[in-house]
């Protein structure tokens, strides 16, 4: 029997509006559309392996609103297992996102529910996490609750994946026990309190700062450029990303982070899982929504046999972070 996908994280319903492009500060303009769809980084991951065809149990909070109860059939209707889905008393997370034409967007999130997501209730959803093959965390949760969760997984030998976002400045304590860090550029440059210009040899050397920070594995995301793979002592690898046209790009590290871990537990090569997970995330690009756009299994491996991309070792060169 496989050992289950194991989410800990944020549930929120996504209000999103479509401009011709996003204001700026104090501007107002006139919005084309606007939708609701189900959301939170934790839930995202959550359904995009499920519906690609993994077993994934989902630990986190919604309120007693209205929406609580949406966002809990919308999990269990991508085939969740929400049994450690808390409802508090209270609001629901909602996540403010205004999209323009060209997929950009910007997010507001009010945690809501997600804020009253204690290590005690950890605590209790302690047998299934106890089984889990591999656990996915984020920051839309409190920061204590995520190192609680590193602690439990370091104590039972249980991989951890942590997408550091919203981004923040993490301890090295906690770094020190995640299996797998996987930051966008913006976030790394948080992480590591350095800025870096786009570039292969300062990705790379971000990557490394990360490794001497005491994650065991780093997937650093870089947008349309792929992304950047250093695993310990190994020759980092480059996976190009798919080239597709982006609708809305809102949810695209969660659909990654989702198919990276499928990959890796159906026995996938880390490069291979890479490749699989960044082929998720382009085809979510292509649809509007966070948990709408997850592809399935089906349909990934179809956009595999008519795409192929290779990956690429790193060149030989020193340059550092300054």
């Amino acid at each position: 029997m496989q050992k289950p996908i194991v989410v800990v994280g944020s549930i929120n319903l996504d209000l999103v509006v479509g401009a011709d492009r996003i204001p700026q500060v104090g501007e107002t303009i006139i919005g084309n559309s606007f939708s609701t769809f189900y959301g939170g980084k934790g839930a995202n991951q959550a359904v995009a392996a499920a519906k690609l065809g993994y077993p994934v149990s989902m630990v986190g909070n919604v309120g007693s609103d209205a929406f609580g109860t949406q966002l809990r059939n919308g999990l269990e209707e991508a085939g969740v297992d929400t049994t450690y889905v808390n409802t508090v008393e209270g609001a629901s997370g909602v996540a403010l996102i205004t999209t323009g034409l060209r997929g950009e967007n910007n997010i507001v999130v009010v945690p809501g529910a997600n804020g009253h997501l204690t290590p005690k209730l950890l605590e209790k959803a302690a047998t299934i996490l106890e089984h889990a093959g591999f656990l996915l965390a984020q920051l839309e949760i409190p920061l204590e609750t995520v190192e609680y969760l590193a602690q439990f997984a370091e104590r039972h030998n249980i991989p951890l994946m942590l997408d550091p976002a919203p981004a923040r400045e993490l301890s090295e304590k906690l770094l020190r026990r995640v299996t797998w860090i996987t930051p966008n550029e913006s976030e790394t440059q948080e992480l590591l309190k350095t800025n870096f210009e786009n570039g292969d040899q300062r990705s790379y050397a971000a990557a490394e700062r990360l490794l001497d920070c005491g994650v065991k594995n780093v997937l650093l995301k870089l947008g349309s450029r792929g992304c950047l793979i250093a695993q310990g002592t190994l020759a980092k690898e480059r996976v190009p990303a798919f080239p597709v046209s982006a609708v809305d790009t809102t949810a695209a590290g969660d659909a990654f982070n989702a198919g990276f871990a499928v990959g890796l537990m159906r026995g996938s090569t880390v490069a291979r899982s890479a490749i699989f997970a960044s082929a998720v995330a382009a085809i979510s690009v292509t649809r509007p929504g966070a948990q709408p756009s997850m592809p399935t299994g089906d349909e990934v491996e179809c956009f595999l046999e008519q795409h192929s991309i290779t990956t690429a070792q790193q060149p030989s060169y020193t340059e550092q972070v300054r």
